[in-house]
C-alpha cells in the first residue's frame, strides 16, 4: 500500500491568476533587450559583463517559472523589482539631466524599466492568488 503511494502522481493546486506565462515572456524579452542594448553601444547602468548575467538570469528565471513550484515567484518578484529599481532610477535621472528622450539609449532604458514594472505586477498577481487561495501551494500532495 505503502507503494502504490508513493507512486501516485502529484496534484498541485490550480492557480486561477497564474501569470508565470507572461513573466516568462516579459523576462526573456527584456533579457535580448539588454543584449541588443549592450551590442549597439547603448550606456546601460550595467557593465558588459554584469549585462550578460543579468541577461542570463532573466533567461534562467523564465525557465524554472511554474506554477508548481511557489518560491520561483518569489525570485521573479525580486528579479523584476531590482529591475525596475535599477533602470527607471537611471532613466529617470538621465531624463532629469537633460537627456533627449528619443535617443536610443533613453528608449532601451525606458523599456526595460517598463517591462520589469509589468512583470513585477504580474508575478505580485501570481504570488497573492497563490497566497491568498493555496496558502499551502508549495507543498506536494499525493492523491489517496
Amino acid at each position: 500500500m505503502y507503494e502504490e503511494e508513493a507512486l501516485a502522481p502529484l496534484t498541485y493546486p490550480k492557480v486561477s491568476h497564474y501569470h508565470g506565462d507572461t513573466v516568462r515572456l516579459l523576462f526573456v524579452f527584456g533579457a535580448i533587450i539588454l543584449i541588443v542594448a549592450q551590442s549597439t553601444g547603448v550606456t546601460l547602468p550595467l557593465s558588459v559583463a554584469g549585462t550578460v548575467i543579468a541577461a542570463t538570469v532573466l533567461i534562467i528565471a523564465a525557465g524554472i517559472t511554474s506554477p508548481e513550484q511557489m518560491w520561483i515567484h518569489w525570485v521573479n518578484a525580486v528579479i523584476a523589482a531590482y529591475g525596475t529599481f535599477l533602470f527607471s532610477l537611471d532613466v529617470i535621472t538621465k531624463y532629469h539631466a537633460g537627456s533627449v528622450p528619443y535617443t536610443a539609449s533613453f528608449v532601451f532604458l525606458e523599456a526595460l524599466a517598463l517591462i520589469s514594472l509589468i512583470a513585477l505586477y504580474f508575478t505580485t498577481r501570481t504570488i497573492r492568488d497563490l497566497l491568498i487561495h493555496h496558502p499551502k501551494s508549495n507543498e506536494r500532495k499525493v492523491d489517496a
